[in-house]
């Protein structure tokens, strides 16, 4: 599997990335800036007739961008799953929402997943950038690909790298944050590192497997809504009282350890 690894380097690897919506377009971007052929797979035809227009439908993404991409000629977008088989790397960046019960939602996963197995050739790398659950990628992805007669290790790899976007934040944009990234073995999370060592200028952060890497994000997560309920809490608290939450905050700003400001 060392050859995904100088298809990476030399650039020659073709990269897929199913899910064009805010995390996934800037994936394109970014891949097809580190020099990339990038394969854009979505199943809402508008979007790829927007983006094979070079038209962009994410606010923060500029059509130039689009545009200068497509105009490039290293760059399709498509909605046919027989594509994805040319792909080397293939990331998955689909939705996970919550049910009406506040479960989650993984219907998008299992159907890429799915229709990916069926396109499914040795030598391709799956990296799930959803976020989602421990236990996602290896107890949920793993068994529907391995259903293809290949095995993951030895004929695919198969990581997990969480996705940590901000959108619209110029100065966190996709390549300027660490990714974080577990594998299915060794091979698999050093071959991924390998890949986002491309395109990002922050680096990597290798981790043991891939339910460490998605107990990061759930980590990550959990500790921003707990703050935000909290804030919201106290705003309704000191507001009663008089006091301006605003001015509390950044006060609490001023001290340089134990405190990390969040807003109502």
């Amino acid at each position: 599997m060392n050859s995904i690894e100088s298809k990476i380097t030399t650039r020659d690897a073709c990269v897929a990335v199913v899910g064009l919506g805010y995390v996934g377009l800037p994936l394109v971007l970014a891949a097809h800036k580190a020099g990339f052929c990038v394969l854009g797979f979505d199943t809402d035809p508008e979007k790829i007739t927007r983006l094979s227009a070079g038209v962009s439908y994410i606010r923060h993404i500029g059509a130039d961008n689009i545009a200068a991409m497509v105009a490039a000629g290293r760059f399709r977008a498509t909605d046919e799953v027989a594509a994805l088989a040319q792909a080397d790397v293939i990331l998955i960046c689909v939705p996970t929402p919550l049910t009406a019960n506040r479960e989650p939602d993984m219907r998008y996963v299992e159907e890429t997943t799915r229709a990916i197995a069926s396109v499914l050739r040795k030598g391709q790398m799956i990296i799930l950038e959803s976020t989602t659950y421990p236990g996602t990628t290896e107890g949920l992805m793993k068994p529907i690909l391995e259903a293809s007669g290949l095995v993951s290790g030895s004929d695919f790899l198969l990581a997990y790298s969480p996705e940590r976007e901000d959108p619209g934040n110029a100065g966190h944009s996709t390549t300027q944050v660490p990714k974080v990234v577990g594998g299915d073995g060794d091979a698999a999370r050093d071959a991924a590192c390998a890949f986002y060592e491309t395109i990002t200028t922050a680096g990597t952060v290798p981790v043991t497997d891939t339910k460490t890497a998605e107990a990061v994000k759930l980590m990550e997560n959990i500790f921003r809504s707990v703050n935000i309920a909290l804030v919201n809490e106290l705003k309704l608290v000191y507001g009663a009282m008089g006091i301006d939450i605003w001015e509390v905050i950044e006060a609490a700003k001023s001290k340089p350890f134990g405190y990390m400001p969040f807003y109502p």
